[in-house]
């Protein structure tokens, strides 16, 4: 609800109801010595024309440039109308947790359809109900090896997302691993390194494409992580699936990744929701909910929770993860998207990235900017230096309408004049001519 009044005398029925007379009652089990202790320092509350006059005043605060060229993980796709009117639906939009099966078939059956999305697009066999978000994902993944080879040794590439590197370093210290980075050498990774790195190690994390946008030689990363027992994993983008290859066809064990770029708008980074696929193998492993297919007693076909590997279903000692939700909305969205589109919708789109950041890279070059990584192939997105301080010229460029990109300077030493730009199917060649223009001045 958009607005909500709350009266003494509402206090006061709810209070009665309750059986106590006080707020402060309502606390009596807790230590005075952890309470606040005082009033909170809060305005006092505001009629609903005047609530929704100072929020759309705040609201009109936010600086967002009419063209983004920003990606990094979140990225500007159309979505289309008819994601939206599917979710707004009452019985998606106001479901919770599908418990009970006979009441939930509609939202069970949708999950059921987006585990089998998250497979064909995967090459995997079997695909979580979806997960809170792309990092926390790939933390279950390295959950998912340890148990899986009894090792406690983690490898992640330094070309892959920083902060999905960073949430595993996180989790590390719960889990017990040890995290180890293989550096890039010149855009991509070499698997020989890989191979060295992996030894006694449970899995080997890549990104593909990663961060910079570049296409890593991922077989040869697969390889290199099998010949030393290690599972390999694959961060990869949805949308990138439609003309690259898929993970479990090049021998990852598990692939994860964000959604977003499938359905759902960049909404400031989130919320959005992950996607967490594997072998068979490592199906009683895997974090979360999983919906299979079934029949009832009368023959009919039917939906259930087929596994439930939360701490809130079983002893926290066997659950594979402690986030108690995920983003059943959210993933319905990445459904709604690519069943839209389709196979050939889909290559269509990863087409039209592709051609358009070769327009841009072109551009750029013929303006005097130097490519980071020239000799790369790239999907959506590449490196490029600016000249100067890549930061400044993004605050520079905001100033003409354009988000240039993501400033590589905060994650990567020797990087501090060169951006990241993403190249979507939602742009145009002006608008990249326009970028090319203003990074140029």
């Amino acid at each position: 609800m958009s607005y909500l009044s709350l009266t003494d005398a509402d206090r006061y029925a709810m209070l009665a109801a309750i059986g106590v007379d006080t707020v402060d009652e309502l606390f009596r089990d807790i230590p005075a010595g952890v309470r606040f202790g005082r009033e909170l320092d809060v305005p006092p509350a505001l009629p609903e024309a005047e609530l929704t006059r100072h929020l759309e005043e705040l609201a009109a605060k936010n600086d967002v440039p009419s063209v983004s060229f920003l990606g990094g993980g979140i990225y500007d796709h159309y979505v289309p109308a008819v994601v939206d009117a599917v979710l707004q639906r009452g019985e998606f939009l106001t479901a919770y947790t599908p418990y009970q099966p006979e009441l939930s078939q509609g939202v069970l059956q949708a999950i059921f359809e987006y585990q089998t999305a998250i497979c064909e697009l995967t090459g995997l066999d079997v695909s979580n109900a979806s997960g809170y978000d792309g990092t926390t994902v790939a933390a279950d993944a390295c959950f998912v090896a340890k148990n899986a080879t009894g090792r406690a040794k983690v490898v992640v590439t330094e070309a892959t997302n920083p902060q999905v590197r960073q949430v595993v370093k996180t989790y590390a210290r719960g889990f017990g691993l040890e995290i180890v980075e293989v550096p890039h050498d010149g855009g991509t990774t070499d698997p020989d390194r890989v191979r060295d790195a992996a030894r006694d190690a449970a899995a080997v994390i890549f990104q593909q494409p990663n961060f910079f946008g570049c296409l890593e030689p991922a077989p040869d990363i697969a390889a290199a992580a099998n010949d030393a027992g290690a599972l390999p994993v694959a961060h990869v983008d949805l949308v990138s699936l439609g003309v690259l290859e898929a993970p479990g066809n090049y021998g990852c064990a598990l692939a994860v990744g964000e959604g977003q770029s499938a359905g759902n708008y960049q909404s400031y980074g989130g919320p959005h929701y992950g996607f967490l696929a594997a072998k068979n193998d490592y199906i009683r492993r895997l974090p979360g909910r999983i919906v299979g297919e079934t029949v009832d007693a009368a023959g009919k076909r039917g939906y259930v929770l087929t596994l439930q590997t939360r701490e809130q279903h079983i002893r926290r000692e066997k659950a594979t993860s402690n986030i108690t939700t995920n983003q059943t909305l959210l993933a319905l969205a990445g459904l709604v998207h690519l069943s839209l589109l389709g196979p050939q919708g889909l290559r269509e789109t990863g087409e039209t990235c592709m051609a358009l950041a070769q327009y841009a890279k072109d551009r750029l070059s013929e303006r005097g900017l130097e490519l980071v990584f020239p000799e790369k192939a790239t999907f959506k997105e590449f490196a490029v230096r600016v000249g100067r301080n890549a930061a400044e010229a993004m605050r520079d460029a905001r100033a003409h309408g354009i988000h240039p990109g993501y400033a590589l300077g905060r994650d990567y030493e020797g990087l501090d004049d060169a951006l990241l730009v993403a190249v979507t199917e939602r742009r145009t060649t002006d608008e990249i001519d326009r970028l090319a223009e203003v990074l140029a001045a």
